[in-house]
C-alpha cells in the first residue's frame, strides 16, 4: 500500500484503485495509463513538480494530454517564474519515483495546484504512488486531500 492510498483511506474518502501491468520501456507514463485503462485522456492527470525559486517546490496536477504553463503556475503560486524541478529534488521531497509521483501522501507536503479542468468530471485519475497504479477520486476530494487550489495551469493550443 502506497502513502497515497494510505492517505486516502485515512481521510475516509471514496476512491477506486486501478492497476495495470507497467511496461518499463514506456516513454510516457500518462499515455501508458490511458492506453491500458482505456479512459478519457482529459480525465487522467499527471503530477508535475516545479521550482519557483529559493529552493521552493510546488506541485501542478494537470491532464496528461496538456502542457503545463510555467507562467500560469508562477502566477498561481505568487512567484516571478517557475521551472521544472530537478528529478532528484522531486524524488527527495515527494518520496516517490518519477512516473509514480502522486500529489497525495507526499513525504513533504508541497503547495499544490489542480488544473481547473478537473472540475468538469465526476472523477479524475491520478497516480496512486507507483507506476502501474492509478487512484480514481472526485476532484473535490483531491483538492481536500492535498489542500490544493484550483487554477488554470495549462497552455491554450
Amino acid at each position: 500500500m502506497t502513502p497515497a492510498v494510505k492517505a486516502a483511506r485515512k481521510a475516509g474518502i471514496d476512491f477506486t484503485l486501478h492497476e495495470y501491468e507497467h511496461d518499463p520501456a514506456a516513454e510516457s507514463y500518462g499515455s501508458e495509463a490511458l492506453e491500458k485503462l482505456g479512459i478519457d485522456e482529459r480525465q487522467v492527470f499527471k503530477t508535475l513538480v516545479a521550482d519557483i525559486g529559493q529552493k521552493t517546490l510546488v506541485v501542478a496536477v494537470i491532464p496528461v494530454s496538456a502542457k503545463l504553463s510555467m507562467k500560469q503556475l508562477a502566477k498561481a503560486s505568487g512567484a516571478k517564474k517557475a521551472s521544472m524541478a530537478a528529478p532528484a529534488d522531486v524524488e527527495r521531497s515527494t518520496g516517490y519515483v518519477l512516473g509514480g509521483v502522486s500529489p497525495v501522501g507526499q513525504k513533504k507536503r508541497l503547495k499544490t495546484f489542480l488544473d481547473e479542468s478537473a472540475s468538469g468530471f465526476a472523477t479524475v485519475f491520478i497516480s496512486a504512488g507507483r507506476r502501474g497504479l492509478e487512484i480514481e477520486l472526485k476532484p473535490e476530494d483531491l483538492l481536500s486531500l492535498c489542500a490544493a487550489q484550483s487554477f488554470a495551469l495549462t497552455t491554450v493550443s
